[in-house]
């Protein structure tokens, strides 16, 4: 059953699954995802003053108390770069379990910027016979059963199934 790796994400975390037979079908719903790694952008978390010397952007004082003018100085393009390198680290923590595993499909399920960023990192997968699904939208903070619900309700996975009698 181990054929699904799920990767739930948005920008600063990331929580990866397999896909798993109950222990005992005959008591057990099945199949269930089980948490295999959880990952948190530490640049995602930090606060704006952990970050950059000033906390504010954007506008600074004239000498002489003279008016305000604006700037840039490239916080946005900054923070593009950590998600994507986030994005990098969560595709390869995924390529890694899918090899763990055995598995032969990968299940996105994150943000539109942050599939984006990953889908650039899992280009190699299709080489190696590995399927990629995708789902946009954030299911990050969902227990493993909703999260399989949503999935599943989608047709990425298999549904859940009552135990066996």
């Amino acid at each position: 059953m181990n054929g699904y790796c799920v990767v739930a994400a948005n920008g600063g975390r990331a929580r990866l699954f397999t896909l798993e037979p109950a222990q005992h079908p005959e008591v057990e719903s099945s199949p269930n995802l089980v948490e295999q790694r959880d990952l948190v952008d530490p640049e995602r978390e930090a606060s704006g003053q952990e970050l950059w010397a000033n906390a504010k952007s954007g506008r600074n004082r004239a000498p002489g108390g003279g008016p305000a003018h604006g700037y840039d100085d490239h916080r946005e393009q900054h923070r593009d770069e950590s998600e994507r390198r986030f994005a990098r680290q969560v595709a390869q923590e995924a390529v890694r379990l899918a090899r763990e595993q055995a598995a032969r499909t990968i299940v996105l399920a994150a943000e539109k910027r942050m599939l984006g960023f990953m889908r650039e990192a899992l280009d190699s997968l299709a080489r190696e016979g590995v399927s990629v699904r995708e789902l946009a939208k954030d299911l990050s903070k969902h227990s493993p059963l909703d999260l399989h619900e949503h999935l599943a309700r989608e047709g990425l996975i298999p549904a859940r199934r009552s135990p066996v009698t």
